[in-house]
């Protein structure tokens, strides 16, 4: 790759420099970067500036589903009867598998009942099986009060290789609980041996092979297609329950009304004031503040609809936050994308699923769609770009050079930034002089820089969308199929009108 080294480019990587450790979040296709598009994360080292009403994607709350849906245990193998009968393992804590199919830890008669659903490449998975499962099986699965279930919910779309682990651990399940719990805890502790590999199977046949599994058994598991069939089911029933991210939860107690969803990684204990509040037989609450702590009533002024999100009325096409937007000011719904111009999941997102989000809500009015910069450290000349488009939106063209530098990065990204972000200019018939101007200056970058103190504590990952409704929100992470995410908007504007209608709650 060869870069300019002209002033403007010193001058962005002294900015670049300044803004520090702002960001050390990664791209999702960038493999061990510790980051989860998709994945909707409360970070339980951080408190957010959002209110205690903002909330992720899936609420926290009761949901009129069934806890389990329907599996063919024919599916599962011949050996899936005698594995499913509940037996040991050291320390006391029972395994096996339920009616379902589905594996378990703890007294199948638990009286609470937490279903994971889980993606065995996912850092945030990972860290909620190393640090909070741990203490929660000595605490509650030992002592018999819950019962810990494990449900498949790959993101292939990001982790394209995670499949491959969640066969393998099924098809030691049909050799045993024991073998299947073992392959699950090697699984997530290897998570830095495999994930970056284009194909893991053979490091994950040799982490099955030193558990003690049957090889030939396994090696016939692996290829019939059985397992596959049941890590399917498992993304599907996640789906339907509305989870976009990972590791996500489906909480019950005997005697409790109502299924309650805790997403994330939480701390130990968060899962605690749940898991306490159902054994005693009562419904649980969202964990209070800690003593002295105020929530945070208000949204960041670029999140506010009665603030920074209006027209700015000297500069069309920007708000009040300084952010540009596309769509009906006015619209119930606003989406606020965080992307950088560098990363491929952003590309994607743009490219194939922008147009139809574009064509069906944006154009008739019913969404109000804002961008925002996220400028990932892994992508030196994403600011670059920003900054460029930043220029092109001073001259009324924010989006045509958007679309234009999506279009194009696998040009600009490899030869001279300044001279191909001056050629995408002219491409756009842009005033060149002014264009360069500003590009060779300070403000557009430092315009770019500004969203990264504004993402900070609320977004990590790109593309990134937060969704407000009136004066609550929720967050969606990770380039969604075009299906999904028009199914998630169609829902978010029925939440709107029977919201305005007042029939019902507005959050997340």
């Amino acid at each position: 790759m060869t870069r300019a080294t002209g002033w403007g480019q010193k001058m962005r990587l002294g900015l670049l420099l300044f803004a520090g450790a702002a960001l050390f979040a990664a791209c999702g296709d960038d493999a061990g970067s510790g980051y989860e598009p998709i994945t909707v994360i409360v970070d339980d080292s951080q408190s957010s500036p959002f209110p205690e009403g903002f909330v992720p994607n899936a609420t926290t709350g009761t949901d009129e589903q069934p806890a389990f849906s329907p599996l063919d245990l024919s599916a599962l193998g011949d050996n899936a009867s005698a594995s499913a009968v509940p037996s040991a393992i050291p320390g006391g804590l029972e395994v096996g598998f339920t009616e379902e199919g589905y594996p378990y830890r703890g007294n199948a008669d638990a009286k609470v009942t937490l279903i994971e659903y889980s993606d065995y490449a996912c850092p945030f998975c990972g860290r909620y099986n190393g640090v909070s499962l741990p203490e929660l099986l000595t605490q509650y699965g030992t002592s018999g009060d819950v019962r810990f279930i494990f449900r498949e919910f790959p993101l292939t779309g990001l982790h394209p290789t995670a499949p491959t682990a969640h066969v393998a651990a099924y098809c030691l399940g049909e050799q045993s609980p024991e073998l299947y719990w073992a392959m699950h805890d090697a699984i997530f502790a290897g998570q830095a041996d495999w994930t970056g590999l284009p194909d893991p199977a053979e490091v994950l046949r040799t982490m099955a092979e030193g558990l003690g599994a049957d090889m030939t058994s396994f090696e016939e598991c692996a290829t019939s297609g059985r397992g596959e069939a049941v890590v399917d089911a498992g993304v599907a029933d996640a789906q339907a329950l509305g989870f976009n991210g990972t590791p996500s939860f489906e909480i019950m107690g005997d005697g409790v009304e109502g299924i309650f969803n805790i997403i994330g990684a939480q701390a130990v204990g968060f899962f605690q004031t749940y898991i306490d509040a159902l054994i005693a037989g009562e419904a649980p609450a969202d964990p209070e503040p800690e003593p002295g702590e105020e929530p945070d009533t208000s949204l960041p002024v670029w999140a506010d609809t009665a603030t920074g999100l209006r027209p700015d009325p000297d500069r069309p096409g920007v708000n009040m936050a300084g952010d540009h937007y596309k769509g009906n000011p006015d619209a119930a719904v606003v989406v606020i994308e965080f992307s950088d111009f560098q990363c491929p999941f952003c590309r994607e997102h743009a490219v194939d699923v922008q147009p139809t989000i574009d064509e069906q809500f944006i154009e008739t009015g019913q969404i109000l769609w804002v961008y925002k910069h996220l400028p990932l450290a892994i992508h030196p000349l994403a600011p670059a770009a920003g900054a460029a488009a930043e220029c092109a939106g001073d001259q009324g063209q924010f989006f045509e050079m958007h679309e234009l530098l999506f279009a194009s990065v696998d040009r600009w990204a490899e030869g001279d930034i300044d001279a191909e972000m001056v050629a995408l200019a002219g491409e756009l018939g842009l005033d060149s002089s002014v264009f360069e101007a500003c590009y060779n200056g300070r403000d557009a970058l430092e315009r770019v820089l500004s969203d990264l103190t504004d993402a900070r504590g609320i977004v990590s990952q790109t593309p990134s969308f937060v969704v407000i409704i009136g004066d609550r929100g929720s967050l969606m992470e990770g380039s969604l199929p075009v299906d999904q995410f028009v199914a998630t908007l169609t829902a978010r504007l029925e939440q709107a009108a029977e919201a305005a209608a007042g029939g019902g709650d507005s959050g997340g």
